[in-house]
């Protein structure tokens, strides 16, 4: 259906109605000058291709993926994968690589498993803004 083998920019796949995801990709969107990233909700066709394409569950919604040279990257590592690539001092954060990712992962579980407890989540996905709309690739690679 996509052909993700040629594509270009790592893409972040988020749960779009998730308040803290939507944040962290604004964020992400701000801190990445160089518009390396191009992202799509866990909900999308785009984001469930990729999910059924590497066996993930497809409604397993509290991952953070970067899918970057045909490969995925979940939870803490594709977090911090990115933020190597951001602006700033951000690439620092990737220091916390070498902390056992059986940590990483525990903190991050604890976060995605309250994420609507603590910050709620949205009736529908985070729509961007006509300026960024080229960057969110929910219906697949432009």
């Amino acid at each position: 259906m996509f052909d993700i083998e040629h594509i270009t920019h790592p893409i972040i796949l988020f749960d779009g109605v998730c308040n803290l995801c939507s944040a962290s990709v604004q964020f992400i969107i701000r801190h990445d000058k160089k518009r390396q990233f191009r992202f799509a909700s866990l909900q999308s066709p785009f984001g469930q291709y990729v999910l059924s394409h590497f066996n993930l569950p497809l409604t397993e919604l509290n991952s953070f993926i970067l899918l970057e040279n045909n490969a995925i990257y979940t939870r803490s590592t594709g977090a911090l994968k990115a933020a190597k690539k951001l602006d700033g001092l951000y690439g620092w954060l990737y220091a916390f690589v070498i902390v056992p990712p059986f940590i990483r992962n525990a903190v991050y579980n604890i976060i995605a498993r309250n994420r609507y407890i603590w910050l709620g989540k949205k009736d529908a996905c985070w729509l961007p803004t006509p300026q960024l709309k080229e960057l969110f690739w929910d219906d697949g690679p432009k």
